[in-house]
């Protein structure tokens, strides 16, 4: 059932289209990622959806609520984590989520017993009683996640959750993540990290310059994207000589040369190895290995794209 619809939204400050006409919509249980690079537009639709940001144009609805004329009423049943910490560095971690907590009408019994169950399901019930400024960053964004569920919401909205953090902590959270999921929470979250996405979205919308370029789960994605066959061969010396030998005589395929004792063939469809194995060998270059790479999602990105590799 679809609980999030967005028709186009449009976000503009000053001269500078910042989101540009997007729609898209996310299902109830699900996790949904909008994927692209730093200045893509992913914050400023995460905050129009929240009601931390105006939409310069069009619709937004949350549960049926219209989320632009009754945010008020939506932001009771969402829970947010903004891309930067935003608890107290003075207060220890069970005084964060209570006045969290109370933030949302909770009582001090209430607020109290939920903070200390998040506490012991984060991890974090030892540091409960630390100051948040002595927290490491993996701890201060788990704490920070906790605090946008004190109150059960139904949604979450997690802008760039595992930026920052090192690769344990990443971990860690991106399981969180997934076991909110599977309490029954709907998830929206930003990253420009393409494996996090693919690891942990159910569908992706994939967005550049401010627009959406391409949403579906992962599979579909591939699907969509006319995959190119790439063949590893590791060599016994190097073929750097007879490249433009080999690009000649078989001109369906490209060849790059990652060093001196690999090359890759890279074409449209499959490619015969007999003719390329004869060669080689009257050139006198033994085979030791060949592989071929099937695409992986980052290729698929970077097609759909134009962008350059810079994503990880």
């Amino acid at each position: 059932m679809e609980i999030i619809s967005v028709r186009n939204l449009k976000k503009v400050y000053e001269n500078i289209v910042a989101v540009d006409d997007i729609s898209f919509c996310v299902e109830e249980g699900e996790v949904f990622g909008l994927l692209g690079p730093n200045g893509a537009g992913k914050t400023s639709t995460i905050n129009m959806l929240t009601g931390l940001a105006r939409p310069t144009g069009g619709k937004i609805t949350i549960a049926g609520i219209d989320a632009i004329k009754n945010i008020k009423k939506v932001q009771g049943i969402i829970g947010v984590v903004p891309d930067e910490n935003n608890l107290y560095d003075e207060m220890n971690g069970f005084d964060n989520l209570c006045f969290c907590g109370s933030l949302y009408g909770m009582s001090g019994e209430e607020r109290e017993k939920k903070a200390a169950e998040l506490l012991e399901q984060f991890n974090l019930t030892a540091a409960g009683q630390r100051p948040f400024r002595t927290y490491s960053k993996g701890m201060k964004r788990k704490l920070t996640i906790a605090a946008g569920i004190m109150h059960n919401p139904r949604m979450l909205f997690l802008d760039e959750p595992t930026t920052g953090i090192d690769v344990e902590s990443a971990r860690k959270i991106r399981e969180l993540i997934l076991n909110l999921k599977k309490q029954g929470k709907t998830i929206l979250l930003t990253t420009h990290y393409i494996e996090e996405a693919e690891r942990i979205c159910d569908r992706i919308a994939i967005i550049v310059n401010g627009k959406i370029v391409k949403t579906g789960t992962v599979a579909e994605l591939m699907a969509s994207v006319k995959a190119e066959y790439k063949l590893k061969l590791v060599l016994g010396s190097s073929i750097v000589e007879i490249k433009a030998e080999l690009e000649e005589k078989f001109p369906c395929c490209r060849v790059e040369i990652p060093d001196k004792n690999t090359c890759l063939l890279i074409a449209g469809e499959r490619i015969n190895l007999s003719p390329v194995f004869q060669l080689l060998d009257r050139k006198g270059i033994p085979v030791y290995e060949a592989k071929e790479i099937q695409p992986s999602f980052e290729d698929v990105f970077v097609k759909i794209t134009g962008l350059a590799r810079s994503l990880k």
